[in-house]
């Protein structure tokens, strides 16, 4: 008996608790949108950042094993790309705007 009273309730408690797992989320306010662009933004960068580190150091560790061999099997490769300093994405838009601003300018 004591075993159905705690499913029963267990069942209850999980009833009255998926309401509140299916609980919508109240929209991001625009100061909170603004700073997950620029989280994303920094994560994009980062991301490339760590990609032009690494290929740096694999030509690097590939120009010491190459430096005794022989030259003619290397395939060549892309160069690495340098992402640059990181801007945010309103400095971007800035830029963005300030440049099609002054290519407008010169055309008239």
């Amino acid at each position: 008996m004591k075993s159905a009273m705690m499913k029963l309730t267990l069942g209850w408690l999980l009833a009255a608790s998926a309401g509140w797992s299916l609980a919508k989320l109240p929209a991001l306010s625009p100061e909170a949108k603004v700073k997950a662009e620029e989280v994303k933004a920094k994560a994009a960068w980062s991301d490339k950042l760590a990609a032009f580190q690494l290929c740096k150091s694999q030509d690097k560790v590939a120009a010491r094993y190459l430096k005794g061999k022989d030259a003619k099997a290397v395939v060549p490769t892309p160069p690495c790309a340098d992402p640059g300093p990181f801007l945010p994405p309103a400095a971007v838009d800035a830029a963005a705007a300030s440049a099609v601003a002054a290519t407008v300018a010169r055309t008239k």
